[in-house]
């Protein structure tokens, strides 16, 4: 190997060790802009390419901040695949719901990998997030979320500090009158799922009542090829306990795991070692009852979950 050759192995070498330090933050920003675990991997496949032509030649123009860069590079792909993804929601059959990132309850070691992604929003705040045009979202996700500075935002996204003010203004006050700002305890939260759990699957009505919000919403999401128990969602106690119920009724011999979902305690079902559901609960202020219930069913939302 010559000199030449070694030196642009050791600055290929450099580049992909830098995309990989960043690779997790790229995943949650864009993640947390699009939704999808699928369309994210494809962002983040062509921001790397982007990197990597970018970095190949040992003549290629400098980065100085290879963090800005590369998310930089990353948003604005997000925002161009929006358009895609709001196209397959207007065909898609029932409620669309955000596909769940899952990871372990307890440290399993890769530290890295489980900060990052639990992080990032939860279920109930990305549905709100649905809601808003993608440039308010990636002004929202970037600057309440992750921190960035307006200044910042606007070199990202090509606008002027001015509009994103304005862009970031109209999504904190949108997605703060469908979500007030709190944070239920995890050990509520988790105790609360259980509870919640134990009530449904064993058929106990008067228990689920107890725990469910007199104004409980659930969202059932099948794609039309897992279960699910309406095309619109549910409203109020009543109706969804007694929609719980018959479908518990009709499940037998499920595996109840406890899992991250987008950061929050929640369970997943498993069927003969396949995930079958995702339920993730939306609590009270006060941490005690459920005022909403994801459920997400459709298996092309759950290939990403083992039964570890």
């Amino acid at each position: 190997m010559t000199k030449g050759q070694a030196a642009d192995v050791a600055a290929a070498d450099h580049a992909t060790q830098i995309f990989v330090g960043h690779r997790e933050l790229l995943f949650s920003i864009v993640y947390n802009i699009l939704g999808t675990v699928a369309d994210t991997e494809d962002v983040l496949q062509e921001t790397w390419l982007s990197w990597a032509t970018r970095t190949r030649a040992r003549n290629a123009e400098h980065v100085d901040n290879p963090r800005a860069y590369l998310v930089r590079v990353s948003v604005n792909q997000a925002l161009a695949r929006r358009a895609e993804i709001d196209r397959r929601q207007e065909t898609y059959v029932g409620q669309w719901l955000p596909e769940p990132v899952v990871t372990p309850l307890a440290d399993t070691g890769d530290a890295a990998d489980t900060a990052v992604r639990a992080d990032s929003a939860s279920m109930a705040l990305l549905v709100v997030l649905e809601t808003l045009t993608p440039a308010e979202r990636a002004v929202f996700v970037l600057h309440e979320v992750f921190g960035y500075a307006h200044t910042e935002i606007a070199d990202l996204i090509g606008r002027s500090p001015a509009a994103v003010r304005q862009l970031a203004h109209r999504a904190r006050e949108h997605v703060h009158s469908r979500r007030p700002r709190y944070h239920a305890d995890p050990h509520l939260r988790r105790e609360v799922t259980e509870r919640f759990m134990s009530a449904a699957l064993g058929g106990d009505l008067k228990a689920l009542l107890q725990v469910l919000a007199p104004d409980v919403t659930l969202w059932t999401d099948g794609g039309g090829k897992g279960p699910a128990t309406s095309l619109h969602p549910i409203h109020g106690r009543d109706a969804v306990a007694q929609t719980l119920l018959t479908v518990a009724a009709n499940a037998r011999d499920l595996d109840i795991r406890y899992r991250r979902v987008n950061g929050d305690p929640s369970a997943v079902l498993f069927d003969c070692g396949s995930p079958i559901a995702v339920l993730v609960l939306d609590l009270t202020p006060d941490s005690h009852h459920v005022r909403g219930i994801y459920s997400v069913t459709n298996p092309d939302k759950l290939t990403r979950i083992d039964d570890r």
